[in-house]
Order: C-alpha cells, then sequence, then structure tokens
C-alpha cells in the first residue's frame, strides 16, 4: 500500500501522517459502530440534483442517497447518517482529521489525490464531464471565440485546473472567477458578471433548466474532462474501500436484476438465483467478512432502493431536473457501470 511520499509539498502533512495511521488499522468501520452515526459530507448551501438541504435542514440528492446507503449497510438504518455541510476546499482535511468517514461529494479520483493526499477510491459511481456554459448572447460557438472573456468556476474543486489546462491548450486567455458556494457562483454568472461558466456537465445542465429563461445561455461543444466520481476512504484501511465498493456494486447488481425497494422483500422470500439470495441475506456469508450483518444488503435495497430508484428520483424522470442516464447507466443499457461479482 503507497504512503504519503511528498510531505514537503503539502501544508497539512501532519495531519496527514496522523491520519494514515489511524487508517492503517482499519479502524473506520468500528468507530462508524462505536459512534453510531456515519459522517458523511454535505455542501455549503445546495449542490442540485446530489447534495440539496431544504428550509428545514432535510438533506437529499444522488451523493447523500449513497451516503445513507452507506449508512444502513454499516448500521443497518439510513437515518444513523450525519452530514456535515463542507466547501470543496475542507472535503479533504475533514476526511484527513476524521472529522467526516467518507467523501461521497462528486469528487473525482486523481493521481494527487492518492499519491500526494494519501486516499483511495472506489469504483466509479458516476461518470460525467466538465462542459462550459456561455450567454447566449454572445454569440461563441466554442471556446476558442471566448479569448479575453470571463470564466466563472467553483473554487476548490478540479474544474480549476482543467480551465487552465484546456485555455493553454487552445491558447487563450480567460480571467477567472472562483467562488466556493454555487449559489453565489451561479449568481455570478446569470447576473452577467462572467460570460462563460464552468462546471461537472450535470450541474450545469441543472443550472440551467432552472434558469429564469434557459433559452438565453447555451452549452458550447466543447469537453474539458471526463472524471469518474468516486467515494473516497483514508489509505489503509482496505476494509472500508470494500466496503463502499460492494454497497455500489449492491445498488448496481439489485438494478441489473430488477430488485427494487418494492419487491425486495418478495426476492428474500422467493430468490430467483443463488447470487440474489447471497445479496440480500437469505444465504448466509453476504456480511461477516466485511464485518457487516449478511442482510446488509437487503436493508440498503428495503431503505433506499437500487441506483437507478436513487437516480430517477434526485436527477432523473422522477426529479425536476429530468436528465437521462447516458453514460452512466448500466453497462447492458449502454454506460459504463457495472457491478463486482457475488459468488
Amino acid at each position: 500500500m503507497k504512503k504519503v511520499l511528498n510531505i514537503a509539498i503539502l501544508a497539512t502533512a501532519t495531519v496527514i501522517g496522523a491520519s494514515a495511521a489511524h487508517a492503517d488499522n482499519g479502524d473506520t468501520l468500528k468507530e462508524v459502530k462505536a459512534r453510531g452515526a456515519l459522517n458523511c459530507p454535505g455542501h455549503t448551501g445546495s449542490y442540485l440534483g446530489f447534495a440539496e438541504v431544504d428550509d428545514k435542514g432535510v438533506w437529499n440528492g444522488l451523493d447523500i442517497d449513497l451516503c445513507r446507503a452507506m449508512a444502513t449497510a454499516t448500521l443497518g438504518s439510513p437515518d444513523k447518517l450525519k452530514v456535515i455541510p463542507l466547501s470543496w476546499a475542507q472535503r479533504w482535511p475533514s476526511l484527513q482529521s476524521g472529522d467526516v468517514d467518507i467523501i461521497i461529494k462528486a469528487s473525482g479520483g486523481t493521481f494527487s489525490r492518492d499519491t500526494e493526499l494519501g486516499f483511495q477510491f472506489s469504483n466509479s459511481y458516476y461518470l460525467g464531464t466538465t462542459k462550459v456554459m456561455a450567454h447566449k448572447e454572445l454569440g461563441l460557438t466554442s471556446m476558442k471565440d471566448a479569448d479575453g472573456g470571463t470564466i466563472c468556476i467553483p473554487a476548490g474543486a478540479s474544474q480549476e485546473r482543467q480551465v487552465a489546462s484546456y485555455a493553454e491548450k487552445l491558447g487563450i486567455e480567460l480571467e477567472t472567477v472562483a467562488i466556493e458556494k454555487t449559489e453565489e457562483l451561479e449568481d455570478a454568472y446569470f447576473s452577467g458578471r462572467c460570460d462563460l461558466y464552468a462546471q461537472w456537465g450535470p450541474v450545469l445542465a441543472i443550472a440551467r433548466s432552472v434558469s429564469k429563461n434557459p433559452d438565453d445561455h447555451v452549452l458550447l461543444p466543447d469537453v474539458l474532462a471526463v472524471e469518474p466520481e468516486v467515494m473516497i476512504s483514508r489509505q489503509g484501511d482496505d476494509n472500508w474501500v470494500d466496503i463502499s465498493n460492494w454497497v455500489l456494486s449492491v445498488l448496481l447488481f439489485a438494478e441489473q436484476e430488477g430488485v427494487t425497494s418494492h419487491n425486495v422483500d418478495e426476492m428474500k422470500a422467493n430468490p430467483p438465483t443463488n447470487e440474489i439470495a447471497k445479496m440480500l441475506g437469505a444465504q448466509p456469508g453476504f456480511g461477516k467478512p466485511l464485518g457487516l450483518e449478511d442482510d446488509w444488503g437487503y436493508n440498503v435495497i428495503k431503505n433506499v432502493g437500487n441506483y437507478s430508484e436513487i437516480f430517477e428520483r434526485n436527477l432523473g424522470q422522477d426529479s425536476p431536473y429530468k436528465m437521462p442516464r447516458e453514460m452512466t447507466a448500466l453497462w447492458n443499457n449502454g454506460g459504463v457501470l457495472f457491478p463486482l461479482v457475488i459468488d
């Protein structure tokens, strides 16, 4: 297992070293169980479709539902989840220090986050592109036409680096306006402070769809980057990474096999395959190797639903945003997502 090597360039080297030692013991699951709650990140404000908070403090969104799935798998209930609002920049020190147990916050798996920050990644739960939106009245047909313009980007997120790299590739200069809070970032763009708005594709599409005049804004054809969004854990706690991967696989396998929150009781009582029986705890052996109860898969599907149910209520046809699955569909439906094999 890799250790944190490049200490000299990290301001948080002491914290990172402490967190790596903490994770080496594989204690995350033990600490979550002892605490009786999973600490998972929200957002500073709302990140529409992924982490939204209403005026009563209730959180929803695809990322929040994945946190609920992790809480259900480890503690038996989605209610045993504590959502901690974090900015993009706060993600890493909060995970390193143990303030949160896992990062599920539209965060990509990158080389520096692995080798410099000392993190490990799950398989990808969402594959998204970084895109750019522009005011239609500017008449831009691509980013090449935006030389000398201003661009709004989320501060502390990977889009900062992606915009700089893409502008250098095109040989253009852009004035960046970096803002952490999504609502303030979008206000800056829609008020005309910026000519362009660079963001993760799904969030950009949602922002345009809920804007006052969607037709006044165009999504440029440029794709700045393709980023696999992953669940991120401290390096050294392999069991915790295994749990995150198997939670994701249960959500995807259940969708693949037609197991839903509505029929999961019948599927458990009369499982059509040995794999489904094992996943739902009708046969033993799916929990103990991970330190979980054998019926944790059943509890996840019963309480949170399969991946399709999660997607559709937060981003898809049952949400205000009506987004298609596209690349985030299952492998057998034109997408890139797939479960690990349950044997």
